[in-house]
């Protein structure tokens, strides 16, 4: 593929991600709270006012209205903006990883579905310390899918790394959230690390390990960062679910590099 193809690819990529954002602010918000993210249409929180077509525009509409809403009048958090950015990003991300002059990883449509979930179960860990099973269940046959998906198209079936992957996640998230009683790992943890797992096995058993390390390295840091500060205090809880989701985007984007200098060090 030729780079104006390319970049024509990644700004479609950009502005179809910001637009799914959009959605996502809805699905952080209703679902937690068991709402349905079909109906009622998107409305003030505060007044209750329908938001209009117009007014619904992803980033657009929040800079034209100048952050607040239009009927109240009452201040639009940044957040939702920022999150359809972030989705735009991401999805730009990763289809800067998957194209290149050969054409497209088929792979690519699994990676912005996870992506997106991924976001959606970050914010979501991030206000109420737990991850969704009607988020998280769905992306197991959504997982099947997009696998088999990309095995078919491009006739290569990592079956063997995408097992070693669910097995090294499944065992170190399910192992510390058995040994520590749930203390040490949240379940909705637990249930998610074997999409990843499969997910980076897939594309190498390198992507597997760092990204499980990264993600473990990023929480630890974190964690003594607020201890150092004192924001938080040693039987304080923390959602590991943004660190779990951050350490497989590292694995995905750079685990392949890490994992062959590492073995290269060794001398394998």
């Amino acid at each position: 593929m030729d780079d104006t193809t390319r970049l024509l690819v990644l700004v479609i990529l950009l502005g179809a991600g910001v637009i799914v954002g959009s959605f996502l602010n809805v699905v952080i918000y209703r679902v937690p709270l068991g709402l349905s993210i079909v109906r009622p249409g998107s409305a003030c929180p505060s007044c209750g006012a329908p938001i209009s077509a117009r007014d619904n525009i992803p980033v657009l509409s929040w800079l034209l209205l100048r952050a607040r809403c239009r009927s109240c009048g009452v201040r639009i958090s940044a957040r939702y903006p920022c999150v359809e950015l972030a989705n735009g990003l991401l999805w730009v991300a990763f289809g800067w990883w998957a194209i290149d002059a050969t054409g497209i990883d088929p792979l690519l449509p699994w990676l912005l579905v996870i992506g997106s979930a991924g976001l959606a179960l970050t914010m979501i860990d991030i206000d109420h310390h737990r991850l969704p099973d009607a988020i998280v269940f769905p992306l197991y046959p959504a997982a099947v899918v997009g696998l088999a998906i990309a095995g078919i198209l491009s006739g290569e079936w990592p079956l063997g790394p995408a097992a070693i992957g669910i097995g090294a996640w499944l065992l170190v998230i399910g192992g510390l959230w058995l040994f520590s009683g749930g203390r040490g790992m949240g379940f909705g943890d637990v249930k998610a690390a074997p999409i990843l797992g499969a997910t980076l096995g897939w594309v190498g058993v390198g992507p597997a390990v760092v990204g499980l390390m990264a993600a473990f390295v990023l929480g630890g840091g974190y964690g003594i960062v607020l201890l150092l500060t004192r924001r938080a205090g040693r039987g304080s809880k923390m959602p590991f679910g943004p660190f779990l989701f951050a350490g497989a985007l590292l694995g995905l984007f750079m685990g392949g590099t890490i994992w062959d200098a590492y073995l290269g060090s060794m001398g394998l």
